[in-house]
């Protein structure tokens, strides 16, 4: 079985995109901790951070400081969780970034997190219309 997340980036795995460039593409993760988890990928597949190409590092980590920035934004949440895993608790072997809304008070206690679906796909949808309308990436559609 491939990489999903290799699937998402070559159209034959559906996603809800919110931003992409030439070297990294975002989309809502499936089981959110909560609506509006993005995840941030790098094109080229590696499994974890130190296998990165230097020259891919500041393409991956502009992106999640764009992301960090919007989706606070677009889901009117206080601030944003970014963390990457390497290996532990890394359920996708494809190197991807979590910028997580957060609000003062939403329960997330340490690293127990407990996950959430959307409503359904026009939920997940119009989540990531929002964070795409704050990235500027309003037409962008998503991958199949």
């Amino acid at each position: 079985m491939g990489c999903i997340f290799c699937g998402i980036l070559d159209g034959t795995t559906p996603a809800h995109v919110v931003w992409e460039s030439e070297h990294a593409v975002a989309f809502l993760d499936t089981r959110p901790v909560f609506p509006g988890h993005t995840l941030v990928v790098p094109r080229v597949h590696v499994e974890t951070l130190p296998e990165l190409a230097d020259d891919l590092l500041a393409p991956l980590f502009s992106a999640a400081r764009l992301l960090a920035a919007a989706i606070p934004e677009a889901m009117e949440a206080h601030g944003t969780f970014v963390a990457v895993n390497n290996k532990v608790s890394q359920s996708v072997q494809h190197l991807h970034v979590h910028v997580v809304p957060r609000k003062f008070k939403d329960g997330l206690r340490g690293f127990f997190w407990p996950r959430q679906k959307y409503d359904d796909d026009a939920h997940a949808a119009s989540v990531a219309d929002a964070i795409r309308r704050e990235v500027g990436q309003v037409g962008a559609e998503p991958l199949r």
